[in-house]
């Protein structure tokens, strides 16, 4: 079959694509950014746009040409600068599945969540409740499966918090750690879609998809440091609840500048309710058991690479916070102290021309520190500061070499900075 997946780069989309494949189906993958699809699937057939201008049945007509089946693996967390979930996750679907029944693609499987409800509170549970209560009221040979937290080899969203927090160094730091837990691995996920296209499992039903044995967030966390390769904690404790809602305010407001931080309080609160539910009908449906966490845990690759990515990901919020503040700090007290400043170089240069370098130095200074804020801007505004802080150095030895001799170190100090600049850009990729 020909089949259109949306989300097709993603953890779970990049694993269900896989296993397609390998049955020899034909994918087209539907994604938002095309050339990062291409990069990391490149023998996908790549179409797509921001799925939330999708909003009426004709617009998706243009994505169905030839398209025999189609499974929907996208989704996003939380309302933010790059996503609108209403529009996303509910109106682009909704429309989607119009226009399947119009082009009659009877096929469509929808990959969802335990918990997802048209009357949840959560959005992201709301909004992917919406979408399947209208695929559940189609004409459509539809199935729905709810995935637990889903594990493999690669990491993103709460897979990658989980390994996140279980990296962090000496204690173990946990919040709502009673919290129940059902995993699914990444391929037992990616087999279930196969076989759903197979005709292996019955249409217009839903099931969880998940293993049998539920664990408390807590014992997860330590299965995982464990995995890992990390050092047992000297002690384990959970943030008081104030502190870890402070946490996610702050993550929340980044989702405003692009950040899509897997601490955000919709994933908080998901995780505070639980994420379980029956795997019995699938098992009965199919005859097939879910791979438990401990034999999944077995099985993935723990290499050095899984640890760098996990202390990666728990510095990188404050390496990016030092940056931002570093450039703009320096950028508002050179314009603050600007005669200061001028003073320091040669009296051959013009004053005129001293205060110009001066205070265009520190507006770029201010232009640099807000790039590292976005997201978006984020790997250019690290290649200005690299290119920025080695036209200092240059203009440092050339007009006041005296700087190298300086107590306090101003030109040695550009160094590290850029440095950071590079360390940032090496580690900064999100998927």
């Amino acid at each position: 079959m020909r089949i259109l997946l949306l989300g097709a780069y993603g953890f779970i989309g990049l694993a269900v694509a896989r296993r397609l494949q390998q049955a020899g189906h034909d994918i087209v993958g539907f994604g938002r950014d095309l050339d990062l699809g291409q990069r990391l699937a490149p023998d996908l057939t790549w179409t797509g746009t921001d799925l939330s201008r999708l909003s009426s049945e004709a617009s998706w007509q243009p994505y169905l040409d030839g398209i025999d089946a189609v499974v929907n693996a996208a989704g996003a967390l939380q309302d933010g600068a790059r996503d609108q979930l209403a529009a996303s996750q509910q109106r682009a679907i909704s429309a989607l599945i119009a226009a399947c029944e119009a082009r009659g693609i009877r096929t469509f499987i929808q990959i969802s969540v335990p918990g997802a409800d048209p009357a949840a509170k959560i959005a992201f549970l709301r909004t992917k409740g919406e979408a399947d209560s209208a695929l559940q009221r189609s004409a459509l040979d539809w199935i729905i499966l709810k995935p637990g937290l889903v594990i493999g080899a690669n990491a993103y969203g709460g897979t990658a918090l989980l390994r996140m927090i279980a990296a962090f160094p000496l204690v173990q730091v946990l919040a709502f750690g009673k919290s129940r837990v059902q995993t699914v691995a990444v391929d037992d996920l990616a087999d279930a879609v196969d076989a759903c296209l197979a005709g292996e499992v019955p249409k217009r039903a839903t099931f969880d998809l998940l293993a049998a044995e539920p664990h408390t967030l807590r014992d997860l966390i330590l299965k995982l440091r464990r995995w890992l390769g990390l050092p047992t904690p000297t002690a384990t404790f959970d943030l008081p609840a104030p502190m870890a809602s402070g946490l996610a305010r702050l993550a929340d407001l980044a989702g405003w500048f692009g950040w899509r931080s897997p601490l955000r309080s919709s994933a908080l609160d998901i995780l505070s309710r639980g994420i379980v539910g029956d795997p019995t009908p699938w098992r009965e449906a199919t005859g097939r058991d879910l791979v438990e966490l401990d034999v999944l845990l077995s099985r993935l690759p723990s290499t050095r690479q899984e640890r760098i990515f996990a202390r990666s990901q728990l510095v990188l919020p404050g390496l990016v916070l030092t940056l931002a503040s570093f450039w703009l700090l320096s950028g508002l007290i050179g314009l603050w102290q600007w005669r200061e400043a001028v003073a320091i170089l040669p009296p051959s240069i013009s004053h005129g021309l001293a205060a110009s370098f001066v205070i265009l130095g520190s507006l770029a200074d201010i232009a640099i520190g807000i790039g590292f804020l976005f997201r978006r801007w984020l790997i250019r505004a690290a290649l200005a500061a690299i290119a920025v802080s080695l036209v200092y150095l240059a203009a440092g030895t050339v007009l006041a070499p005296s700087l190298w001799g300086d107590p306090l170190g101003p030109l040695v100090k550009i160094l590290p900075a850029t440095a950071l600049a590079v360390a940032v850009m090496a580690i900064a990729e999100e998927r």
